[in-house]
């Protein structure tokens, strides 16, 4: 995908998750763009920090849950109308509960239920290779 003229550009990064053979998942506040739609747990890398750091700091943010990333599971680049997306989701070892700080809902899924909620497009590419792993 070609990145438009006006578009700025994000550093973003995202955990998977695993836990009893489900990922966690969030849905994006009402008040935010793309409201209401699912995503991984995560957000925009700042100045000074590595990929690491920022899904660490993040996690805690957002859920106020404790996240060790291990390795990239992937990496995508989507464009979207206002800004141009760099995703790269880790997969990452989780410690304690996460609590519903920012977020209008978090949950628990399998692969199989993918398709029965409504994902940010960012994350489609995602999706299908986790659909795909798990078969």
């Amino acid at each position: 995908m070609e990145q438009t003229k006006n578009s700025v550009k994000l550093e973003v990064v995202a955990a998977l998750i695993w836990r009893d053979g489900k990922f966690l998942i969030c849905q994006r506040p009402a008040n935010k763009k793309r409201a209401l739609l699912w995503e991984f747990v995560g957000g925009k890398v700042e100045q000074g920090e590595t990929k690491e750091q920022a899904l660490i700091r993040e996690c805690q943010e957002e859920l106020a849950f404790s996240v060790t990333p291990t390795d990239v599971y992937m990496e995508v680049t989507h464009v979207y109308p206002d800004v141009t997306v760099h995703l790269t989701l880790f997969n990452a070892k989780s410690y304690g509960e996460p609590q519903k700080l920012e977020h209008n809902d978090i949950t628990w899924i399998t692969p199989a239920e993918i398709d029965d909620y409504e994902f940010c497009p960012a994350d489609v590419d995602i999706l299908n290779k986790l659909k795909k792993d798990k078969k």
